[in-house]
């Protein structure tokens, strides 16, 4: 008994010893982040009480880092004392939904977050004219891309088929076609120098060109690059240097275009830019007979590809238009167009089955969809409309869709 008396008197006799230690240690846990701040607050001071011994008074800014400093600290230490006070813990709810977990004043307290997402929608593509007419919604016996087609038999004039052949739109480089008949009818001499100039620049599309300004090739290697590769600057500096300027030879293509009977045709310039140069597919049938009918126009337009040399170097340029190189094809003249208001565009002549076709694809929707639709043709010729075909008169009705 006296011995664990003895025991209970030694414990009370520390009890203040240990009181003192845990007052010391929480006022160390207190007083060391002020401590710390402190020390870090000493260089800016120090660099204060030299700038104003040296300059007078203490700059603005060594005002204003002592101030945020002092500020930073408290935030340190109120910021330690949150943290130390409540742990927090994010979840992610799908893609846009954050919530934040912590517990504040023994409570767990959930705050959810939506993060506001910004969509880009892009602007829809521009529609043809075709579009706006509707005449994408004109169904045919072969479902051709093209709103606007008709197939002609050149000899017989015959038509195998038609689809919205009046409609009046949009020609885009299809217009090079009469640039170029009417270069070749001129007679000009093909080697005489001509110059790109500023003129001929793009301003209606802002299209570009390997043709620089300053660019100096000869008149037959420019009616060459406007018929095979659809060289915009090629075609406007034909124009341009027509005897009478441009304004002479725009009004000459139209007269031109009377002269042949195309009555549903317009031009306002000689490379197709311009939304203004308008036709129909009978009138463009009759420019193809016509082009057909110059050796120089079925020669160029039908070349597969051509160098030009500018200054030391050597420009490959290469046809439009994919089918010249096609062993299944025969194609006489040849045209491809295209801007946003004509889509894509294509007239030829060829022969097919034993037979000299025009064809002329306006309208098309997909960059390769004029491409599709001259092959589906091609094909459905050779199974009905081949020359001798006894089923080919009788299946011509069936084919032909009104415009």
């Amino acid at each position: 008994m006296p011995e664990a008396r003895l025991s209970r008197v030694s414990s009370q006799r520390f009890l203040p010893a240990f009181k003192a230690i845990a007052v010391a240690l929480c006022a160390t846990a207190f007083l060391l982040p002020g401590a710390q701040a402190a020390k870090k607050e000493k260089p800016v001071a120090a660099k204060a009480a030299v700038a104003k011994k040296a300059k007078g008074p203490v700059p603005v800014e060594v005002k204003r880092n002592a101030a945020s400093s002092k500020t930073a600290a408290v935030a340190k230490r109120g910021g330690r004392a949150e943290k130390a006070e409540r742990a927090e813990k994010v979840v992610r709810g799908g893609r846009n939904v954050v919530a934040t977990i912590h517990k504040k004043n023994g409570k767990t307290v959930v705050a959810v977050q939506r993060r506001s997402v910004v969509r880009v929608v892009e602007a829809p593509p521009r529609q043809s004219f075709g579009q706006m007419a509707g005449l994408h919604g004109t169904e045919d016996a072969l479902d051709l891309k093209s709103s606007v087609a008709l197939v002609i038999d050149q000899d017989t004039h015959e038509v195998l088929f038609s689809k919205n052949d009046h409609a009046v739109l949009p020609i885009a480089s299809l217009t090079k076609l009469m640039t170029g008949l009417l270069i070749s009818e001129a007679h000009l001499p093909n080697d005489e120098l001509i110059t790109i100039t500023q003129d001929d620049v793009d301003t209606e599309k802002r299209s570009s060109s390997r043709l620089t300004v300053g660019t100096t090739l000869s008149r037959g290697e420019l009616l060459h690059l406007a018929l095979m590769s659809s060289e915009n600057r090629a075609a406007h500096a034909l124009g341009r240097t027509y005897p009478g300027g441009l304004t002479t030879f725009v009004s000459i293509m139209n007269a031109k275009a009377k002269m042949l009977g195309m009555k549903d045709t317009r031009y306002v310039e000689p490379t197709g830019l311009s939304s203004r140069n308008q036709s129909s597919a009978q009138d463009l049938a009759l420019l193809v007979n016509a082009a057909y009918a110059d050796a120089t126009v079925r020669s160029l337009s039908t070349s597969p590809e051509y160098q030009v040399e500018v200054g030391n170097r050597v420009l490959q340029f290469n046809t439009t238009n994919r089918l010249v190189k096609s062993p299944d094809w025969e194609i006489g003249v040849q045209k491809t167009g295209y801007i946003s208001e004509a889509g894509q565009c294509l007239v030829m002549q060829a022969r097919v089955a034993g037979r000299k076709l025009i064809m002329v694809f306006l309208d098309s929707a997909g960059k390769f969809s004029r491409i599709a639709d001259a092959e589906r043709v091609r094909r459905w010729v050779e199974a009905t409309h081949s020359v001798g075909s006894p089923a080919a008169s009788s299946r011509n009705a069936a084919y032909q869709v009104a415009g």
